[in-house]
């Protein structure tokens, strides 16, 4: 009930927020309204398996509340409205020992013992004109040159501005600036900086952070089964990156499809870093009835790994539950197979199962060449009837092995619920 109450109070201090609109203009923004609250269970144990590791094991366990209440927009050529994201996170299980690796809850500086809890309220205003809408405040934007981390408890956020326009028919074309980024497991809002990772070898220079990330970028749908895509990003002083994409979809015959999703990217660095890479990526996905089986291949190539913002997810055909392989000179290839319950009668219950290997990794000084790979499995389960409808529960195991840092092994346990509030 409470949660209910603080969603209404959002909606109404939105309304209140809009000045001079009258009773009746602010109809659609109150009747086109919208709001959810997700609850999330996520228990997560990841064991460094590898002698001489900094930390042998991180193990937590949280209970995440995101509440996320979308208004409509008042009436005329112009309108107005109003978003709210609220997230709460709720420490069930840690210990300093166990804290810090596994992203779930934040870890204090001193102590290193993780929070009772953690929250953040963001607001989002919005004006729409025509096809076009323009948003300013908290920002979950995907596209490929930032890819905000939802993997964890809860979402990594961004403030700033974004413009998103349909004007043109199939052409989805987006704009905006970020100035500060609030991380999965945090609630404060800091400057963005360079992801480096364990061997992208990427060296930045003193005042290494920045308010300002801009990006440029639109989405062609040629056909129902093309389309293709050009993206540019910059993030101040550190890297400009170039990004294409395409998507192409076969219907090879009934109830058999092949999926083609090719990607390139290019990115240098902006005078405080050494960012020089080139990323090539291709996934195939055949689809024959309930069963899918996919194949990728990754190359990097320059004098340095993949560039992005650091704590967002890369988008990468080889981004997998642990690792990128998005090291110097990595090549790596995927091996995938999917399989739909539903297709034997048992509807919500899904499986995956992937292997990645990656070599050819630049050690720089040390001798040889890097050596990794990950096999990953999920099984999940959504409840399709009764009082416990749609509540769903997920079970995510990895293992991960390399030659250059730490040997993992990893589960993860998670039991969601996304509840309609209006």
């Amino acid at each position: 009930m409470d949660v209910i109450r603080f969603a209404r109070v959002v909606q109404l201090s939105g309304i209140a927020g809009v000045i001079g609109v009258s009773a009746p203009a602010s109809a659609a923004f109150v009747e086109d309204s919208k709001a959810s609250v997700e609850a999330k269970n996520f228990y997560m144990n990841r064991d460094f398996r590898q002698a001489g590791a900094p930390q042998s094991k991180g193990e937590e366990w949280a209970q995440g509340f995101i509440l996320r209440m979308e208004s409509g927009y008042t009436e005329g050529p112009v309108g107005v409205g109003i978003d709210a994201l609220g997230q709460l996170g709720i420490k069930l299980d840690s210990s300093p020992d166990r804290a810090g690796v596994t992203g779930l809850l934040p870890q204090g500086p001193q102590s290193k013992r993780a929070p009772d809890d953690y929250s953040e309220l963001g607001l989002t205003g919005k004006l729409r004109v025509s096809k076009s809408t323009l948003k300013a405040g908290t920002l979950i934007p995907k596209l490929p040159v930032l890819q905000p981390n939802e993997s964890r408890l809860l979402p990594q956020t961004f403030q700033g501005g974004q413009l998103n326009s349909m004007e043109l028919d199939n052409l989805n074309f987006n704009a905006g600036r970020l100035t500060q980024v609030s991380q999965r497991n945090s609630s404060n809002r800091e400057d963005m900086t360079l992801m480096k990772g364990p061997r992208r070898n990427i060296v930045t220079g003193a005042n290494a952070t920045t308010d300002q990330f801009d990006f440029i970028g639109a989405d062609y749908k040629w056909t129902s089964a093309l389309t293709t895509g050009y993206h540019y990003a910059h993030l101040d002083d550190l890297y400009k990156q170039h990004f294409l994409t395409l998507t192409h979809l076969w219907p090879v015959t009934e109830g058999q499809s092949l999926k083609t999703d090719l990607r390139w990217s290019s990115a240098d660095d902006d005078g405080n870093s050494n960012v020089d890479n080139r990323m090539l990526g291709a996934m195939f996905t055949y689809s024959l009835g309930a069963h899918a089986f996919g194949v990728t291949y990754q190359k990097m190539s320059g004098d340095t790994g993949f560039a992005n913002v650091n704590g967002a997810d890369p988008y990468l055909v080889n981004l997998v539950q642990i690792n990128d392989f998005a090291n110097q000179d990595e090549r790596s290839w995927q091996a995938r197979y999917d399989f739909n319950f539903a297709g034997i009668g048992i509807p919500g219950l899904t499986f995956m199962t992937r292997y990645v290997k990656g070599d050819n990794v630049n050690l720089g000084a040390a001798p040889g060449d890097g050596k990794e790979w990950e096999r990953n499995t999920d099984i999940g389960y959504v409840i399709q009837s009764g009082p416990l409808k749609n509540v769903g529960i997920k079970w995510r195991n990895a293992t991960y092995r390399t030659s250059f840092t730490s040997d993992i092994d990893e589960n993860r346990l998670i039991l969601s619920y996304t509840l309609a509030l209006w």
